[in-house]
């Protein structure tokens, strides 16, 4: 279709338009997605295969104290005049040595990698035994799983990180040797220190970050990856790996309150959620702020300033306030209906039971965009305040009226700006656990496995691993929830113009 014919098509056609041809171009959209996975993950292998190559490369072209450097850190600097750096290198690889004889050796054996059942640790009963040598009783400690997959994983990580310092180390016992050969002076360590502070200060600000990073947030999610490939559950501590079978629990079980069919049951209706609380809300907020912007509108600052009010409130107390108010027995609203006749006194309404699983859902979707509307009001106001007031001037004179003007003007622009927000709402949406967990609570549903019809796919797990332990299964649906969010996060984001065509709205 030209652009001469599109511009002629009225709102709902250009909307069938668009959504036609998003589906038409999924396929093509989506093959370009994998390969640039594919892409990346083969840049990274040659990246590595890349970095051998120059490591054994090195070794061939180094002189007798390079090629010491590869057992002996840090000595090929020491033999060229940079003293403090190479005892440092040697310092680590000390320190690194010492570490794995005391500690780190028996943490990687007790992983399970050499165990015949493949059982995080070796011993899984608590007993008292008989010393042979004293003949007295001997209490022996069963081993604690978790503890040492915590301790394993903490100990490769620290591997990790001595290799990327160890081929530091060579590439600078190598990069030496070539200076020292050029006739170059070598910079001392004062020198490589001021660097820090200028040229290469950007490494100096990122260092601690990135540590906390590793700690507080790569350390727990490898721990919570690798649950997932284990049978841990709050009967099982001494547990052990079992490789996929989690996740073949998850797609291959069937069956009323099965695990598959619970996975099924709540996926469908964490997508419905996530797409009606994003849509509603930036609508609704949207239009609201449009009556609020409004030439004519009178105390526009007080409406504003309201909404701000209700942003303030913590969102928590609201909900738990709102839980009250929808109680199925004496709940404000129920007695309201009951009050002026709407339902009879016997037969309230279970706004958050089981009974019927659209009420709840139904209910959790309206509270949502009653808690939720302040907040798209706020980002879309100053949106709207910025649009380039001409563009409305000429669509008037063209003939335009303000339904005309809202699709032509309004909301593209909106989109255009706020693509990247709604992308990042849905996604927070999808892990939206304050609203459904605060307003429903823990309601079981004889149909699903340790859940109840509102609980989204966040909500379940966090019920798997609080209320009956099944961390294995938890851990598994954390990482196919991630799976999915960053696919449709990037998938979706390198679609739209806000990303292609950053500096340019049309």
């Amino acid at each position: 279709m030209k652009y001469i014919d599109y511009v002629q098509l009225n709102p709902f056609q250009k909307f069938w338009y668009n959504f036609k041809n998003f589906f038409i171009a999924l396929p093509g959209n989506l093959k370009k997605f994998f390969c640039m996975i594919g892409r990346a993950i083969k840049k990274f292998f040659v990246g590595i295969g890349k970095g051998v190559a120059g490591y054994f490369t090195r070794f061939v072209k180094g002189d007798w104290a390079t090629k010491l450097s590869y057992i002996i850190m840090g000595f090929g600097n020491m033999m060229k005049g940079q003293i403090i750096k190479g005892l440092i290198f040697l310092a680590t690889e000390v320190a690194f040595i010492f570490f794995m004889i005391a500690f780190g050796w028996d943490k990687i054996y007790n992983l399970g990698f050499f165990s015949p059942n493949h059982t995080i640790g070796w011993n899984g009963v608590d007993e008292w035994v008989t010393n042979p040598e004293t003949g007295r009783p001997m209490h022996i400690v069963a081993d604690d799983s978790m503890q040492l997959l915590l301790y394993g994983v903490m100990t490769l990580i620290i591997i990790a990180v001595f290799l990327v310092i160890y081929f530091a180390s060579v590439k600078s016992a190598y990069k030496a040797q070539q200076a020292k050969a050029a006739g170059e002076k070598l910079p001392t360590f004062k020198e490589e220190l001021k660097d820090l502070m200028d040229a290469k200060f950007h490494i100096t600000l990122l260092a601690f970050p990135t540590l906390t990073i590793s700690i507080f947030t790569i350390l727990p999610l490898v721990f919570m990856i690798l649950i997932a490939f284990t049978d841990y559950t709050m009967n099982n501590q001494f547990f052990r790996w079992t490789g996929l079978q989690t996740f073949a629990d998850i797609f291959t079980s069937t069956g009323g309150a099965s695990k598959g069919q619970t996975f099924v049951e709540l996926t469908k209706w964490t997508l419905i959620w996530a797409v009606f609380a994003t849509v509603l809300n930036y609508i609704l907020g949207m239009v609201v702020a449009l009556m609020i912007n409004k030439k004519g509108i009178k105390l526009k600052a007080l409406w504003r300033t309201l909404f701000v009010i209700t942003v303030a409130v913590p969102q928590f107390v609201s909900l738990l306030l709102m839980q009250q108010m929808l109680d199925a027995h004496d709940g404000a609203i129920n007695m309201l209906f009951a009050k002026i006749g709407l339902i009879d006194s016997n037969h309230f309404i279970d706004f958050l039971g089981n009974a019927n699983k659209w009420i709840p859902r139904l209910t959790v979707i309206i509270v949502n965009v009653w808690v939720g509307i302040p907040y798209t009001i706020l980002i879309t106001s100053g949106i709207l305040m910025n649009i380039p007031a001409d563009l409305y001037e000429s669509a008037t004179i063209d003939g335009a009226g303000p339904v005309k003007s809202f699709f032509s003007i309004t909301l593209p622009y909106m989109l255009f700006v706020t693509t990247p927000y709604l992308i990042t709402t849905f996604i927070g949406n999808i892990n939206n656990f304050n609203v459904i967990y605060l307003l429903v609570g823990s309601q079981d549903s004889i149909d699903l496995h340790n859940a109840g019809y509102t609980d989204l796919l966040v909500t379940w797990l966090f019920r798997l691993s609080q209320n009956t332990g099944e961390y294995n299964l938890a851990a598994a649906i954390g990482i196919l929830v991630f799976i999915v969010c960053a696919t449709v996060s990037l998938l979706t984001f390198n679609l739209t113009k806000s990303a292609k065509n950053e500096e340019e709205f049309s």
